[in-house]
């Protein structure tokens, strides 16, 4: 079953984010337009604004979803970015996780907890359903780790920017039987996508990876077509470990969510992809913001406590 969800890139720059009027205008204008008011955006040195749009989505949100006092929010400053572990700036986006809670002591541990985490900028915690919310620029790794460290289970359960997009996360899953990853994947704006992974069982090195044409794995890798819309589906090269481990986030831009599913990320062996590929997973939906809120699978009667947590 796939409670998990999505999320890297090599080939990544930094990131501003879009102000609100250039948002506005690139959602009314062609998509000639749009493409070359988001890079003109995305070409600035500045990075410390974060984007007004996705807090008034934020706000909007809330507001269906949850009862007046979880809109008493805890603001922080708006020089909230997080630079990933391979140096990029995250754009922000709104994340939520199921998190085992059972009093207010519990929704005050969490969210002092969050608060501190770098890239976090506002916390909602919704106690009925069980469910987090996070705005923020902030890994999923790292934010999952923080409510670990809470003493509580957490499973994220969507991601994303509400009501923007159809299709607003994907989600890739490499099950083994030697290599084991999760790849997601969500939409920031029409321009831009964050991506964040995790591999193991990887042998150390440097690894090809990439974007495939097609969901074709009767032959893993090696049917799953070429390069998608190059050079768009490069993914750079993964950095392994001498664990076999190798973790990775950022964004990149062009690349369109809704025009990846069915297609499929492919692991090489080598650098320079000489090789047929090691292993393959097919990039599907994912929930957004707001749709994934069960705590049993129907079809086998796991519990979302029970699944496995793989990033």
């Amino acid at each position: 079953m796939a409670f998990l969800r999505s999320i890297v890139t090599a080939k990544t720059t930094a990131i501003a984010a879009v102000p609100a009027a250039a948002f506005a205008l690139s959602s009314i204008s062609s998509a000639s337009s749009s493409s070359e008011h988001s890079s003109k955006n995305l070409k600035s040195s500045s990075i410390s604004k974060s984007n007004p749009i996705l807090q008034l989505s934020f706000a909007k949100h809330l507001q269906k979803s949850s009862p007046p006092s979880a809109l008493h929010m805890d603001a922080l400053s708006s020089n909230h970015l997080t630079t990933s572990d391979n140096g990029v700036v995250l754009p922000e986006l709104l994340t939520e996780f199921m998190v085992d809670m059972s009093c207010q002591g519990c929704v005050n541990a969490v969210k002092s907890k969050l608060l501190t985490v770098e890239g976090v900028k506002n916390v909602d915690v919704d106690l009925d359903n069980q469910v987090v919310r996070i705005l923020g620029s902030s890994p999923v790794k790292t934010m999952t780790e923080a409510l670990e460290q809470t003493g509580r289970k957490a499973r994220l359960i969507g991601q994303g920017v509400p009501d923007d997009f159809l299709i607003s996360a994907a989600v890739s899953e490499f099950k083994g039987p030697d290599i084991f990853g999760v790849v997601r994947l969500a939409q920031v704006n029409m321009e831009l996508t964050r991506i964040e992974a995790n591999f193991s069982g990887l042998s150390p090195g440097k690894h090809a990876w990439s974007i495939n044409e097609f969901g074709d794995l009767t032959r893993g890798a090696a049917s799953t077509g070429k390069l998608y819309s190059p050079p768009l589906g490069d993914l750079g090269t993964l950095e392994v470990d001498e664990k076999g481990e190798a973790f990775y986030s950022g964004a990149k831009e062009k690349l369109r969510v809704a025009d990846l599913i069915g297609r499929a990320i492919a692991v090489y062996a080598t650098e320079d992809k000489s090789d047929p590929g090691l292993k393959a997973a097919v990039i599907a939906r994912s929930a957004g913001v707001g749709e994934n809120y069960k705590k049993l699978c129907t079809c086998d009667g796991t519990t979302i406590w029970e699944a496995t947590n793989k990033l």
